[in-house]
């Protein structure tokens, strides 16, 4: 017996990371897509973009478009983990679980130490001829 109600069949839609740039500077976009797309998949929209290599003042750059974001969201768009964070860290939602949890990780751990390792090929100081 079919039903009075009609079901509308929704492709679900994520607001997700997207990477661009090279190897070594990495640049992500804050897109929409569907879910079911793989990352190099077709992208709905763009609302905004992130730039995680610090700049000169150690800055990590975020733009989004808030209205967009909110849109979306709307009409039932999941936010993808690292998008959360972002969203979270920047006031528009609650702050992320994850966010709490790395934070006191960060301020439990000491900082670690580095060694300095000899270069193979250079001369040794003056001062110290067991290196």
């Amino acid at each position: 017996m079919a039903s009075a109600i009609p079901t509308l069949s929704k492709i679900g839609k994520s607001i997700r990371l997207n990477k661009h740039g090279c190897v070594n500077r990495p640049f992500y976009h804050i897109v929409v897509q569907k879910t079911r797309d793989n990352f190099d998949g077709p992208v709905i929209e763009q609302v905004g973009s992130y730039d995680a290599m610090p700049n000169s003042q150690n800055e990590k750059l975020v733009a989004v478009n808030f209205e967009r974001v909110q849109y979306w969201i709307g009409q039932g768009a999941e936010l993808s983990g690292p998008v959360a964070q972002l969203l979270g860290l920047s006031g528009f939602l609650p702050i992320h679980p994850t966010t709490v949890i790395q934070s006191w990780r960060n301020r439990r751990e000491p900082p670690r130490e580095r060694k300095l390792q000899p270069i193979k090929g250079v001369a040794p100081p003056l001062d110290n001829p067991k290196i």
